[in-house]
């Protein structure tokens, strides 16, 4: 049995991970700490752990090798930098951080403590996702010229955020608001697959502006990948459908997914017609979180990289500021 805390309770994942906690027999949650009490009590009651004062109590519990940080992203330095010295394992909610800056700086703290590290990019063990990055790899595409990505919702639209989640709309405290919140896994499964960035260029709207006029409800990117690919990002909380959520096209094979489930793929190498979804997939993998579960408990995972993590961060920050200044931003 291995004893974990729950350090901030504010994201909007966070009833799933709680769910999640209560499903094991192998982890309990001994604390929950959050600045706002009553969130931190809400949860605890809902783990049948004690809420606590200061999280300085859980970085100088020995029993306590793990945390789950789920606060809002402008405290994650400062309680990552902390619970690395601690040398906690952690699982640290997406985005890392808020930029470059303090993404790298938590980064080199997790290194050098050499902890465990996981993050909330579930959507690498999904299937479809899965296969495409196999063909990726084997050369199925032949020359690989465009890609796309597209995470879309109708949070805006069905106001989810009100009143628990607010914080989520403000980018001081997000660093990034349903662009980056949601375009950050679409933005993974794009580097997880083509590697790093040359330079970026995007635009970002406000559309039902009932969080403010400083809170980008929708968004769009171009992404020049150091390998020539051209890739595009998609993400949103004003869509009401997103059918079409990934696509590759090359000189040699052509792939699209419907809803993150289906594969349609046309390619010669396969004997497929892209006409009928291609049925072949890989083994889903247990989602994130339970994977960060199993790591601490002995078990073998597949974990996101916290240099991984940061560079995102890095690249989702330059998105930002090409939205602001109207120009295509080196990464």
């Amino acid at each position: 049995m291995k004893n974990v805390a729950l350090i901030g309770c504010a994201h909007i994942h966070t009833p799933g991970f709680v769910k999640r906690l209560q499903a094991r027999t192998d982890v309990k949650t001994v604390a929950v700490w959050d600045p706002d009490r009553a969130r931190s009590e809400k949860r605890g009651a809902e783990l049948g752990a004690p809420v606590i004062d200061d999280p300085a109590a859980v970085w100088a519990d020995s029993s306590i090798e793990g945390v789950i940080i789920c606060s809002e992203t402008d405290i994650h330095q400062d309680l990552v930098l902390a619970g690395a010295a601690a040398g906690k394992h952690m699982f640290i909610e997406k985005p890392l951080g808020l930029g470059k800056a303090d993404a790298d700086a938590m980064a080199a703290a997790i290194e050098k403590a050499g902890v465990l590290f996981q993050t909330g990019y579930f959507q690498r063990g999904i299937p479809a996702h899965l296969f495409l990055k196999e063909q990726v790899e084997a050369g199925t595409f032949g020359q690989i010229t465009r890609v796309r990505a597209s995470n879309c919702h109708s949070g805006s639209l069905g106001d989810w955020f009100t009143p628990e989640w607010l914080w989520m709309t403000d980018v001081k405290r997000g660093g990034v608001a349903a662009f980056g919140d949601l375009g950050t896994h679409a933005l993974d499964l794009l580097l997880w697959m083509f590697g790093d960035v040359r330079r970026v260029v995007a635009e970002t709207q406000v559309v039902t502006g009932k969080y403010g006029p400083a809170c980008d409800e929708a968004g769009e990117g171009l992404i020049r990948f150091t390998s020539g690919v051209i890739g595009s990002l998609a993400a949103g909380w004003v869509d009401v459908a997103d059918p079409v959520t990934f696509e590759i096209s090359g000189t040699e094979g052509h792939a699209w997914v419907h809803d993150r489930s289906e594969v349609y793929i046309k390619s010669e190498k396969l004997g497929s017609d892209g006409k009928t979804p291609y049925t072949n997939l890989p083994e889903a993998w247990p989602h994130a979180f339970e994977l960060f579960l199993d790591a601490l408990v002995g078990k073998e995972a597949q974990l996101v990289g916290v240099r991984e993590a940061a560079y995102r961060s890095a690249v989702m920050e330059a998105m930002y500021r090409s939205a602001a200044a109207g120009s295509w931003q080196a990464v």
